[in-house]
């Protein structure tokens, strides 16, 4: 089946032909540890998420053979899928579409050219936040929203104009946790400007969230806000170390010298 997906410029791979692909790789005892590490038991984060038994870099394999002619139509039945991988599969097929689109787009070349680009990030994004409840895991969150939501946002829509980043915040509200972290972790891309406005403001709005995986997306974008400019990062845990969970401050202050991560674990928690 791998060789059918070896030639997706002669034809565009169908969603079919994807799953047989991912079901050939399938390995019983690997679907046995993923289901315990993505916490899929009853009353777990992920309960009843069902896996194949593929590994990521198989899964890439299949994505690398797809290529992205496969049309839209076909990747949102990968995404309608019951299984984790295809899920997977779909969403970095989408990953691939819009860092061709960025790649066209930086292109120099005629006005028709990065509007068709632009157009295209657009369609991208729009089945990307139509499917957004493929994301239901971490993995799926974190390996995809980047490099889609997150690029999306730094890139002119068709009309010229920057996207407006509402979307980070109407998921923030959501209720959901995926959505949440969606928002959350979208920021990564963002602090590759050094724009630190959406990930600081998240982050505070998300010092009280009750589950774990939130203080550790909230810890891990802040760790990154210190990577670029530790002063910024130092101002916000001044204002809101007393408040935030240990998990989010440790993985805050990560990369900081053992004397000040020390100082920093210090500072008496207020609930």
């Amino acid at each position: 089946m791998m060789h059918k997906l070896s030639s997706p410029s002669v034809t565009a791979a169908t969603a079919q032909q994807v799953v047989e692909a991912l079901r050939a790789m399938a390995d019983a005892s690997q679907r046995q540890v993923l289901m315990r590490f993505f916490q899929t038991g009853p009353g777990q984060y992920a309960e009843g998420d069902r896996f194949l038994g593929v590994r990521v870099p198989q899964v890439r394999q299949v994505v690398r053979a797809v290529g992205t002619a496969m049309p839209l139509a076909e990747v949102e039945q990968l995404l309608r899928s019951p299984w984790h991988e295809v899920r997977l599969c779909g969403l970095l097929t989408l990953v691939r579409y819009m860092q061709q689109a960025v790649v066209r787009s930086s292109r120099r070349g005629s006005a028709a050219a990065l509007q068709a680009a632009a157009v295209r990030r657009e369609e991208v994004v729009q089945c990307y936040l139509r499917h957004l409840d493929a994301a239901n895991n971490w993995d799926l969150v974190d390996l995809s929203c980047p490099k889609i939501l997150g690029t999306y946002l730094l890139h002119p829509t068709p009309d010229g104009a920057l996207p407006s980043r509402d979307v980070l915040y109407r998921l923030a509200a959501s209720g959901n946790l995926w959505r949440q972290r969606v928002a959350m972790v979208t920021c990564w891309m963002l602090l590759r400007t050094d724009d630190f406005t959406d990930t600081l403001s998240l982050a505070e709005q998300f010092l009280s969230h009750p589950h774990p995986l939130m203080h550790k997306a909230v810890g891990w974008m802040l760790r990154e806000v210190g990577k670029r400019q530790i002063d910024v990062l130092r101002h916000f845990l001044t204002l809101h170390a007393a408040h935030m969970p240990r998990t989010a401050l440790r993985y805050a202050i990560e990369r900081m010298a053992n004397h000040e991560r020390r100082r920093w674990m210090a500072v008496p928690r207020e609930c």
